[in-house]
């Protein structure tokens, strides 16, 4: 079993694994021409595509005041497109066009790779348990029970 470092320190660990995780997108999303963000956003539409892109910005953990320069690059990339929400005239959807379509079957057989290659000789028990721990880390920052400094 791999030893942790740091005394165990959840921050700490997480915080390398993640480092770590981000060098091994990184190479993939580079030979697919995007950054690691840019490749969460169009793997994110492929999943619903047509999204609000303040709910597109949440989706994949950016804050929407920070999102219009992601989205002119994946426009500038001839990958997604805005059209006006007809509802709220300062709203618009996020749209893939038939060159981000294109891109599916390269983006889903590199997050398969690389998952694959992370789950390693992981049991399905395991697999399962980790899952489970890393959906409540992503739902921590909405946790009203937990309270830092209080």
């Amino acid at each position: 079993m791999a030893t942790l470092r740091f005394d165990g320190s959840l921050w700490c660990n997480l915080d390398i694994a993640l480092r770590n995780l981000d060098q091994v997108y990184g190479r993939v999303t580079q030979t697919l021409d995007l950054s690691i963000i840019e490749f969460y956003i169009v793997r994110t539409l492929m999943e619903q595509d047509g999204r609000h892109a303040s709910d597109l910005a949440q989706a994949v953990g950016r804050a929407a005041t920070s999102f219009t320069p992601l989205l002119d690059s994946l426009e500038r990339k001839d990958l997604i497109t805005r059209r006006p929400d007809p509802a709220d005239r300062r709203a618009v959807f996020i749209h893939l066009t038939e060159e981000g379509e294109a891109l599916r079957r390269r983006i889903q057989s590199s997050a398969e790779q690389v998952e694959e290659a992370v789950r390693g000789g992981a049991s399905k028990e395991d697999w399962a348990a980790f899952e489970h721990v890393l959906a409540r880390l992503v739902q921590l920052n909405t946790a009203e029970e937990l309270i830092v400094g209080g």
